[in-house]
Protein backbone atom coordinates (compact mmCIF):
# COMPACT_ATOMS: atom_id res chain seq x y z
CA UNK A 1 0.00 0.00 0.00
CA UNK A 2 2.88 2.12 0.61
CA UNK A 3 4.02 1.63 -2.60
CA UNK A 4 1.12 2.29 -4.45
CA UNK A 5 0.74 5.77 -2.64
CA UNK A 6 4.31 6.69 -3.37
CA UNK A 7 3.62 6.08 -6.95
CA UNK A 8 0.62 8.32 -6.85
CA UNK A 9 2.58 10.95 -5.32
CA UNK A 10 5.29 10.71 -7.81
CA UNK A 11 2.31 10.86 -10.47
CA UNK A 12 0.71 13.96 -9.23
CA UNK A 13 4.00 15.83 -9.17
CA UNK A 14 5.29 14.81 -12.52
CA UNK A 15 1.35 15.98 -13.76
CA UNK A 16 1.71 19.02 -11.74
CA UNK A 17 5.02 20.00 -13.28
CA UNK A 18 3.86 19.07 -16.90
CA UNK A 19 0.91 20.97 -16.29
CA UNK A 20 2.95 23.83 -15.22
CA UNK A 21 5.83 23.30 -18.15
CA UNK A 22 3.74 22.28 -21.48
CA UNK A 23 1.08 24.62 -22.81
CA UNK A 24 -1.86 23.17 -23.81
CA UNK A 25 -2.14 21.03 -20.56
CA UNK A 26 -4.48 22.27 -17.51
CA UNK A 27 -4.66 21.01 -14.33
CA UNK A 28 -7.80 23.03 -12.51
CA UNK A 29 -7.37 21.98 -9.32
CA UNK A 30 -5.16 19.96 -6.67
CA UNK A 31 -8.91 17.26 -6.55
CA UNK A 32 -8.35 17.23 -9.87
CA UNK A 33 -4.74 16.77 -9.49
CA UNK A 34 -5.34 13.62 -7.40
CA UNK A 35 -7.94 11.93 -9.80
CA UNK A 36 -6.19 12.92 -13.06
CA UNK A 37 -2.93 10.86 -11.69
CA UNK A 38 -5.23 7.87 -10.24
CA UNK A 39 -7.29 7.87 -13.87
CA UNK A 40 -3.57 7.85 -15.42
CA UNK A 41 -2.55 4.78 -13.08
CA UNK A 42 -5.98 2.81 -14.45
CA UNK A 43 -5.44 3.80 -17.71
CA UNK A 44 -2.08 3.24 -17.96
CA UNK A 45 -2.79 -0.53 -16.24
CA UNK A 46 -5.73 -1.25 -17.87
CA UNK A 47 -6.31 0.32 -21.39
CA UNK A 48 -2.83 0.83 -22.32
CA UNK A 49 -1.74 -2.70 -22.65
CA UNK A 50 -4.87 -3.62 -24.83
CA UNK A 51 -3.83 -0.73 -26.91
CA UNK A 52 -0.42 -1.99 -27.02
CA UNK A 53 -1.43 -5.54 -28.16
CA UNK A 54 -3.96 -4.07 -31.01
CA UNK A 55 -1.33 -1.59 -32.15
CA UNK A 56 1.55 -4.30 -32.32
CA UNK A 57 1.87 -5.02 -36.25
CA UNK A 58 1.73 -1.10 -36.69
CA UNK A 59 4.53 -0.68 -33.70
CA UNK A 60 6.61 -3.22 -35.36
CA UNK A 61 6.12 -1.33 -39.05
CA UNK A 62 7.11 1.71 -37.42
CA UNK A 63 10.19 0.40 -35.54
CA UNK A 64 8.18 1.57 -31.84
CA UNK A 65 7.74 5.13 -33.25
CA UNK A 66 3.52 4.37 -32.86
CA UNK A 67 3.82 3.45 -29.46
CA UNK A 68 3.96 7.12 -29.02
CA UNK A 69 0.46 7.38 -30.27
CA UNK A 70 -0.40 4.77 -27.77
CA UNK A 71 1.16 6.93 -24.87
CA UNK A 72 -0.71 10.25 -26.21
CA UNK A 73 -4.12 8.53 -26.51
CA UNK A 74 -3.55 7.12 -23.01
CA UNK A 75 -2.74 10.07 -21.87
CA UNK A 76 -5.62 12.19 -23.87
CA UNK A 77 -8.23 9.41 -22.35
CA UNK A 78 -7.37 10.19 -18.81
CA UNK A 79 -7.61 13.51 -19.65
CA UNK A 80 -10.99 13.58 -21.08
CA UNK A 81 -12.46 10.98 -17.98
CA UNK A 82 -11.27 13.55 -15.29
CA UNK A 83 -12.93 16.81 -15.62
CA UNK A 84 -10.92 19.85 -14.79
CA UNK A 85 -7.48 18.01 -16.79
CA UNK A 86 -7.78 19.09 -20.07
CA UNK A 87 -5.30 18.39 -23.08
CA UNK A 88 -5.63 20.75 -25.80
CA UNK A 89 -4.27 18.51 -28.71
CA UNK A 90 -2.49 15.79 -30.23
CA UNK A 91 0.73 16.99 -29.68
CA UNK A 92 0.48 18.59 -26.15
CA UNK A 93 -0.75 14.67 -25.17
CA UNK A 94 2.37 13.33 -26.96
CA UNK A 95 4.33 15.14 -25.11
CA UNK A 96 2.60 15.47 -21.80
CA UNK A 97 2.89 11.88 -21.94
CA UNK A 98 6.28 11.70 -22.66
CA UNK A 99 6.84 14.59 -19.91
CA UNK A 100 5.27 12.66 -17.23
CA UNK A 101 6.46 9.42 -17.73
CA UNK A 102 10.31 11.08 -17.12
CA UNK A 103 9.22 12.66 -14.69
CA UNK A 104 7.52 10.03 -12.40
CA UNK A 105 9.99 7.04 -13.48
CA UNK A 106 12.19 10.32 -11.82
CA UNK A 107 10.32 11.66 -8.65
CA UNK A 108 9.54 7.73 -8.15
CA UNK A 109 13.06 6.76 -8.14
CA UNK A 110 13.11 9.49 -5.65
CA UNK A 111 10.64 8.43 -2.94
CA UNK A 112 11.49 5.03 -3.56
CA UNK A 113 8.72 4.24 -4.99
CA UNK A 114 10.44 1.26 -7.36
CA UNK A 115 10.09 -2.41 -6.67
CA UNK A 116 11.40 -3.99 -3.59
CA UNK A 117 14.28 -5.61 -4.07
CA UNK A 118 14.99 -8.96 -2.75
CA UNK A 119 17.31 -9.16 0.64
CA UNK A 120 20.01 -11.02 0.18
CA UNK A 121 19.47 -15.08 0.11
CA UNK A 122 15.35 -13.80 -0.36
CA UNK A 123 13.98 -15.61 -3.56
CA UNK A 124 11.20 -13.85 -5.33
Amino acid sequence: MKRFILHLLATAGALAATAWLMPGITVASAGTLALASLALGVVNAVVRPILSILTLPVTVLTLGLFYLVVNAASFALAAWLVPGFDVAGFWPAVGGALLVSLLSTILGKLLGAGPDKPKRGERR
